[in-house]
């Protein structure tokens, strides 16, 4: 009896001592993505649910913040693994300038995942057809941390106005500025991300309020005389949004998804190959995910520099990076 009892223990202390080491190789990644109302946060669940699926022993969360800006300093912070962002802001974190200038992020791009969409957005009634229009109107910029605020700016300089003496402005989320339109207390709010935006589906979606996109594709070379090649002139077409009919010029910039300088080699690249490969189960959260492909991994859409984990996946299948 002693000695199966002697057995037992042992046998106990032993299996407590595996799961103690399984828990022990448990790896918890943070993803930063962006506020509900926008694309980066369904997307990043999205990433968050195919990587613990796919990844033995890998949690992954995708956690609500103001955007780029915020996702870049958490990284920098390592208070987050992995992070969205756009390509505009990724580069001033790189280099260390303006919402960065208090230190360089070494930064690596780990897949080029969609284009972001410039929306300038108004409704009938507000006398807003045109950039210039906005002059002396209430006008949302975007959240503090994100870089809808960044590529506004630039927007705003580049249509010759002045975004502080020009306009009455606001810095409010997606969701925070259709629902300041709705209430008329601003006339206007710029927003960057993926087609469609659900905030902004609702807004166009709203009875008795017809919403309107205000052209500026014009500014994408004035923009990247002053910041380097990082825009270019797109369309967001007719039909992208409830009622709206016809298509609209805009700048867009791409979005990547970007870690810091601790990620493994082996991590950064099962990482990538998992979302390339499950890009499916990616896309039937938000379409935008199509463009989750091989062809999109090349420098000219990152000026961040790719993981050398990413690098060899892309490399394998046949892919400069």
């Amino acid at each position: 009896m002693k000695k199966t009892t002697a057995i037992l223990t042992m046998a106990m202390a032993l299996g407590l001592a595996f799961a103690g080491a399984a828990h022990a190789q448990q790896k918890t990644m943070s993803i930063g993505t962006g506020g509900t109302g926008g694309v980066y946060y369904p997307l990043g669940g999205a990433v968050a649910n195919v990587l613990s699926k796919n990844l033995p022993n890998v949690q992954a969360t995708a956690e609500v913040t103001g955007g780029s800006v915020d996702n870049l300093k958490l990284i920098g912070a390592g208070k987050s693994e992995m992070g969205f962002t756009m390509a505009d802001a990724a580069l001033d974190a790189l280099k260390g300038e303006d919402k960065f200038k208090s230190g360089k992020l070494p930064l690596q791009a780990l897949l080029v995942v969609y284009p972001n969409r410039m929306h300038v957005v108004t409704v009938e009634g507000t006398g807003i057809n045109t950039m210039a229009d906005l002059k002396g109107k209430r006008v949302s910029t975007g959240s503090p941390g994100s870089a809808t605020e960044v590529m506004a700016f630039r927007v705003i300089e580049a249509a010759g106005l002045d975004k502080d003496k020009d306009m009455k402005r606001e810095r409010l989320g997606v969701s925070e500025s259709v629902n300041a339109v709705k209430d008329r207390k601003i006339d206007a709010f710029f927003w960057v991300g993926g087609i469609p935006t659900a905030a902004v589906t609702d807004l166009a979606a709203t009875p008795g309020i017809k919403m309107k996109l205000i052209d500026h594709g014009d500014l994408a070379e004035k923009m990247n005389a002053k910041h380097g090649k990082l825009y270019s002139a797109s369309t967001i077409k007719a039909g992208s949004y409830p009622g709206y009919d016809k298509d609209n010029s805009i700048t867009e910039v791409w979005n990547l998804i970007v870690t810091g300088d601790k990620m493994s080699n082996e991590d950064a690249y099962t990482i990538v190959k998992t979302l390339v490969e499950k890009k499916a189960d990616i896309v039937a959260v938000h379409k935008e995910a199509e463009s989750f492909s091989l062809d999109n991994q090349v420098q000219e859409r990152s000026p961040i520099p790719f993981h050398p984990g990413a690098l060899k996946y892309f490399k394998e299948k046949g892919v400069g990076g």
